[in-house]
Parts: C-alpha cells; structure tokens; sequence
C-alpha cells in the first residue's frame, strides 16, 4: 500500500481531477436545475422549491445511511474507491435524464418528472461524494499535511465549478441553436442546449473520476468495530466540534447559494438587454477566476501569515462587505457588469477562502472524535458534509423560489431566438428591487449569524489540531 505521506504527484492530480468533475457535476445542479424546470419548462416555482427543500430532507436519512456503507465496506480495492466509481456512472446517467427532460409532458407529468429525477439524483451523488471526501483524513495525519491535500481538492472543486459557471450559458446557446436551429423559440433553444450541454460536463465526469480511482491507493487502516445508524447518530452529537462546523457550513453556503440562484434570474430580468447573457458570462468569468486565485493563491499568502482561524473571520468580513456593497448598489442606476465587480471579487474571493477552510475544519474534527469517542468515523463524518451542503442548497433553492414567485419572474417568451428580445423591459421596478435586496439582505444575515457561532463553538485551534494528532497517534501506538 502507498504511503499516506508520499503522495506521488500523479496521485495528487489524478484526486484533484475528480474534484474537477464532480463540482462540475454539482455545480450544473446546484445553479440550474431550478432555472432548467421553472423558467425553461413551466413548472411553478413554488413547486420547484418544495421539491428541491423536500429532496434535502430526504437526504437526512439518506447521507448518514450511506456514510455507514461506506464505512462497512470491505473490498479488495478498498472501502472507497468501489462507491466513489458506482456512484459516478449512475449519477452521470441521472444528471442526463434531469436535464432531458421530455417537453411533451403534461404541467403534472413534467412536475412530478423534476421531482423524481432530482431526488435520484441526490441519492446518486451522495454515494461518490461521502467516498471521495472521506478519503482525506485517510491520506493524511494532520495538520499541514492535511490541509495541503484539502487546500488542493477544494482549489480544483473550484475550478470544476467555475468552468460550469463561466460556460453554461454561452455553451448553452451555442448547442441549441446547432442541434434545434437558430428559428426555433427562445425556450426550445435554451432546453436543447442544456440537454447536449450535459452530456459533455457527464463524460468528463466518468473520465476524471475513473483516473481518481485508477491513480490513488487507499491505505491500510485498523480494522474497527462497525457501528449502526443509531450509534453513527449518536457518535455525531457527542462530537460536539463536527456538529459546529456543520452549523456554520449550513449557513455559509446557504447565504452563497441564495444568490448562486438568482444571479442569472437577475442578469435576465433586471440587468436585462438582448444578450444578458453575454454580461452574465463576463461577470462569471471574473468570479470564478477569483475563487479560484482565492484558493490557490490569496489563501496560501495569508495562511503564512495567519492561522486558519483567523482567516476565516478575515474572508466572512469581506463576504458580508461584499453584500453590503451589493446593497447599496441596489439603490443606484445599475447600467455597467463593471460595477458588479466589486460586490463581486470581495464575495467570489471569501467563497473560495471558505470552501477550503470549512473543509479543513471539518476534517480536523475526525481525529478530535477518535481522541473524544474511541471511533473514527470520517465517513460518517464528511457524509454529513455532503448533507449539510444539499440542505443549503436546498434551503437556498427554496427561499429563492419564493421570491421568484412574490416579484413574479419567468420566462413567457416564444419568439425566436434570432429576433431581439429584452426581458427585463416588462418587469415592474419593485420587483427587481425586491430581488436584488433578497440577494443581498439574506446572506448578510446568515454570514453574521455563522461569524459569531464559530466564534462562540469552535475550539479546534491549529495548536489544537496539532497536539490531538500527536495523542491520537500516540494511542495508536
């Protein structure tokens, strides 16, 4: 077996190549699906976000569960790989079939079509999220070491859903006016488009993870006992520092997702003009470029000069700024994507900073519990990372969809794409008021409300983490 301390680089590329995928993957989900069913295809938006709200709770049941499997299982190629490669071609097969959606179906059918394939969907994606995740404190000891695979996992998530973001629409548009012709309606464009559009981000998927399974070798572990659902539940309350960051990860991400699904109804409806998806590109492509230096560059400067800790009070001071600025640009004549980029790089910058850090933080808690419980239990664990970051997006979905139906936006256009349509031209003032302060006032809210109960919870200080990791090891003997 390889040694968790010799990673060789091709082990280390080949697991962030798989992060690449899969938030290429998760991103599509998380920022589209609900413009895919209730802008392109009808389904009200109320009905969208009970949906996506109850497919969240049904992941409660369903992600510790899977975390437990996980943990049980036991195969010549190790406990994670199996599930990390069977949960990517069936959640590349359910990706397919939510984003081909038959457009023939009644207004209940297509409903009831979004509900099923979304919650499979979810299933799917928690039996290679949990394994991949999980993987981390198996490679690592802690410490640095640890925080360097996950600072290199995290920048590469950021990069796989930066490329989605940047890309969709532009990519979107282009495929649909291929495969559907350039006279078909606005809608049948945008359908077509994401369908082929999927297929791509699918296949890329399948390649990168089956190079994460084929390059990283698990390492030997003692063998433990294996726990129930019961006691794995039970395991998680005693851990009282997992259960605070999952808390704070729930309201960060929440916040960041609740604007995540409104930017492109904003640059539609109220930034507007003919090609609103040309500026939603532009400010897209500056955003995930400074998530991504975020990750792989202005973290590792300030964590030379900071503790972990630290910067993470640093970058939630600069989310809450960043929508703060937002707000009062909401009170002013928006005419330029340029001024967008101020709220912009300060919140893009902060996300990228904190993906990384809640992370790390979380990974941290598995030793704790080992030196806390006599378990280890980071299947578990990271199951409830996975979770944690579904419910907000669910959450975030359902707020959002709220507001989509209060200010009354959607698409009822059937003209052809090749004539000049402005959908912001039509929607009353007070509605796009009203959407920009829900993108801005909510999150600040969560952002301050996650600030002071880390602040109040989170023990788990980097002389901490470094003094738990030499006991643990030491009672390892």
């Amino acid at each position: 077996m390889e040694n968790k301390q010799a990673l060789s680089g091709k082990s280390k590329i080949s697991y962030g190549l798989g992060a690449v995928g899969k938030d290429m993957v998760y991103m599509l989900s998380a920022s589209y699906v609900l413009y895919y069913f209730q802008d392109i295809l009808g389904v009200s938006a109320v009905a969208m976000g009970i949906i996506l709200l109850g497919a969240r709770v049904f992941d409660a049941f369903n992600d510790p569960i899977m975390g437990v499997i996980v943990a049980k299982t036991k195969t010549r190629w190790g406990k994670f790989r199996p599930w990390l490669m069977i949960g990517t071609l069936t959640n590349a097969v359910v990706l397919i079939a939510m984003f081909s959606a038959p457009p023939t179906l009644s207004p209940a059918g297509i409903t009831a079509y979004a509900a099923i394939t979304y919650i499979l969907w979810g299933v799917t994606y928690t039996m290679m999220d949990i394994p991949y995740w999980s993987m981390i404190p198996a490679f690592t000891e802690g410490g640095r070491e640890r925080e360097g695979l996950t600072t290199l996992a995290r920048s590469c998530a950021g990069v796989g859903s930066a490329i989605v973001t940047i890309v969709t629409m532009i990519a979107v548009q282009a495929l649909g006016k291929t495969f559907a012709g350039a006279s078909a309606s606005a809608q049948t464009i945008e359908r077509v488009g994401f369908q082929y559009f999927t297929y791509i981000v699918a296949a890329l998927f399948i390649v990168f993870i089956t190079l994460t399974c084929v390059n990283i070798k698990e390492k030997s572990t003692a063998d433990m006992q294996t726990a129930s659902v019961g006691q794995m539940f039970k395991a998680l309350v005693q851990n009282d520092q997992t259960m605070t960051v999952v808390i704070v990860i729930v309201l960060i991400n929440c916040s960041i997702y609740i604007t995540s699904n409104l930017v492109i109804y904003f640059f539609k409806y109220d930034f507007g003009g003919t090609g609103w998806y040309n500026s939603y590109t532009l400010f897209n492509t500056f955003g995930g470029a400074i998530q991504i230096l975020s990750m792989m560059l202005f973290y590792p400067v300030l964590r030379k000069w900071f503790n972990s800790i630290r910067i993470f009070y640093i970058s939630l001071g600069m989310a809450i700024l960043g929508y703060a600025s937002l707000l009062f640009l909401a009170f002013t004549n928006m005419n330029s994507v340029f001024a967008l980029f101020i709220p912009g790089f300060l919140i893009f910058a902060a996300n990228g900073m904190l993906s990384v850090l809640t992370t790390v933080f979380l990974a941290n808690t598995v030793d704790y519990g080992e030196l806390k419980n006599n378990r280890r239990d980071e299947s578990v664990i990271f199951s409830m990372q996975t979770f944690v970051v579904k419910l907000a997006s669910g959450v975030a979905a359902f707020i959002a969809s709220l507001s989509l139906q209060i200010f009354n936006l959607n698409s009822d256009s059937t003209t052809a794409a090749e004539q000049v349509v402005d959908f912001s031209a039509n929607v009353a003032q007070s509605a796009k008021i009203g959407l920009r302060m829900t993108m801005a006032l909510v999150p600040i809210a969560g952002l301050f409300v996650a600030l002071l109960w880390f602040r109040k919870k989170y023990i788990l200080t980097d002389e901490k983490v470094e003094e738990i990791a030499a006991q643990v090891k030491a009672k390892r003997g």
